[in-house]
């Protein structure tokens, strides 16, 4: 099946020079300059990801991807021409994906793009028979990437449930930070440790009950105990 991504960038060289990359990939691409438009668009088709910058007309990224989140979770890689890095980690804290500073590399922007595709929605032909983490309540169907705690349905971003699963596959051992940054976001990743803590406070949100199967271990990283 064909993906579509939308596109939503103010700046019209920039959002073509985007769209004629992704359409050399073979994705379908829709266009929005504001806000409004980018949200009316969601609505209206089925997206796969979208890559949406920060500052827009009528709308900004971050109120985008706060109303996304309420009913999707769409992988979003977020644009922006700040560095600050609170503004990054307020991305995140909201359901963020990925972040790219500009000016930045159409093609890595593509290679990110190629990475959230193919992991979120990977083919499910194929697949071993050791397709199921359970621990502690805990249940992961990796095919349909469906995750339940205590017969309950929880929804996960696209990152929140590659942090999880990194974590259960290696349950019992400490991560570190860097090592978590570098299997979910790649060694380009600009970002620092902060990032992790943000995205690990959001999946324990959502965990509920079972939030302290994510051990914190001080001035290590963390791990994921299921006998807690």
């Amino acid at each position: 099946m064909q993906k579509t991504i939308l596109i939503v960038e103010d700046e019209d060289i920039l959002r073509e020079i985007v769209k004629d990359y992704l359409l050399s990939e073979g994705y379908e691409v829709l266009e929005a300059a504001d806000g409004k438009e980018a949200l009316a668009l969601f609505e209206e088709h089925e997206i796969h990801l979208i890559i949406l910058d920060i500052m827009l007309p009528e709308l900004d990224g971050w109120s985008i991807c706060r109303r996304v989140r309420k009913s999707s979770n769409v992988p979003i890689i977020m644009l922006t021409a700040r560095v600050d890095e609170d503004d990054t980690l307020l991305g995140f804290e909201l359901g963020a994906d990925d972040y790219v500073t500009k000016p930045y590399s159409p093609p890595i922007l593509l290679a990110r793009v190629k990475r959230l595709i193919e992991s979120r929605y990977r083919s499910t032909e194929n697949v071993l028979n050791e397709d199921t983490l359970s621990s502690g309540g805990v249940h992961v169907h990796m095919p349909s990437r469906t995750v339940t705690v205590e017969k309950e349905i929880i929804n996960l971003t696209y990152t929140e449930f590659e942090i999880l699963t990194y974590l259960m596959h290696n349950q019992g051992i400490i991560l570190t930070r860097e090592q978590l940054i570098i299997k979910i976001w790649g060694y380009e990743f600009a970002g620092d440790d902060r990032t992790v803590n943000s995205h690990i406070r959001n999946l324990r949100q959502k965990l509920g009950e079972k939030a302290n199967c994510i051990v914190t271990v001080v001035r290590s990283g963390y791990k994921f105990e299921g006998n807690l």
